[in-house]
């Protein structure tokens, strides 16, 4: 039967229950994985950074991260922090190196999808009034061949429909990636999105601050404006790709081991644009 509520992907994250979970729906949360205490300390060091620097430009492999939003977006205020574990010079970037390999989170990867590596942290802080970002597949960005990635998206907040959690398909994990569309700049930061595939079901996820959802690289997924009044929906997110894969996308490497080692594995060139190698199924 199709899942019609968020409460139907709670999991522990581990064993064969939660594989199955995971195999079937390409997705699953776990409550309350990170303590409360810990989520009050991550929530502070991330704004407390942001809110020291006040013109702060967030640059990666020599580009400016979200470059197209303009001066007056309250997303120039909060901008989100892309790579914050490659930054161990501050705090937060401590913080996400430590958390990115955290045993917690490692073992559930690796109970759904084998031996992983590491491969991207990002922090957004979606404050009032902030716009979401369009549906989209995150294996479209990683390029992560012939295996899909898997992210862990950590609620900094608790995070609902008013200030943006976000909407997930589940089962949609079975789709090939897509070619996006543009997206309505009203409602997304993100210039590009997917449409809904026919007779797909969308549903609104819930979470509290300390829950972690763990989905599928294909995975259609989410999230509309931050309509509240003075709600932050802070979440803290990590890639992680299998060792069975072959190649990512250059911007991802090197990719971390368990142990903290660099990893470096073939790169995915061809992958980036529409309509060209893998993603049409025309290698």
């Amino acid at each position: 039967m199709p899942v019609q509520h968020f409460s139907q992907l709670v999991s522990t994250g581990l064993g064969p229950k939660a594989a199955e979970l995971y195999h079937d729906e390409g997705l699953l949360v776990v409550k309350r994985l990170i303590p409360k205490d810990e989520i009050t300390r991550i929530r502070k060091e991330f704004t407390d950074h942001v809110e020291a620097h006040e013109k702060l430009v967030w640059i990666v492999d020599g580009r400016q991260v979200d470059a197209h939003i303009p001066d007056d977006d309250i997303l120039k205020r909060y901008p989100r922090y892309s790579m914050p574990h490659r930054h161990e010079g501050m705090i937060p970037g401590q913080t996400a190196r430590r958390l990115i390999m955290d045993n917690r989170i490692f073992d559930i990867v690796e109970n759904l999808i084998g031996p992983t590596y590491a491969a991207q942290s990002m922090f957004y802080f979606k404050p009032p009034t902030a716009r979401g970002q369009a549906l989209h597949q995150d294996n479209f960005f990683l390029q992560s061949h012939p295996e899909t990635c898997l992210a862990a998206w950590i609620a900094v907040d608790d995070a609902d429909a008013e200030n943006g959690a976000l909407e997930v398909v589940p089962g949609s994990h079975i789709y090939d990636i897509a070619c996006p569309e543009d997206a309505d700049p009203a409602l997304s930061f993100a210039s590009q999105g997917l449409r809904l595939p026919p007779n797909a079901n969308k549903i609104q996820s819930e979470l509290e601050a300390g829950d972690v959802l763990f989905f599928h690289g294909s995975l259609i997924h989410g999230s509309l404006p931050n309509n509240s009044s003075d709600r932050f929906r802070r979440s803290l997110i990590f890639h992680y790709v299998p060792q069975a894969s072959q190649e990512v996308a250059r911007f991802y490497q090197p990719l971390l081991s368990r142990e903290g080692d660099e990893v470096r594995i073939g790169e995915s060139i061809a992958g980036g644009e529409c309509g060209t190698a893998w993603v049409t199924g025309e290698a």
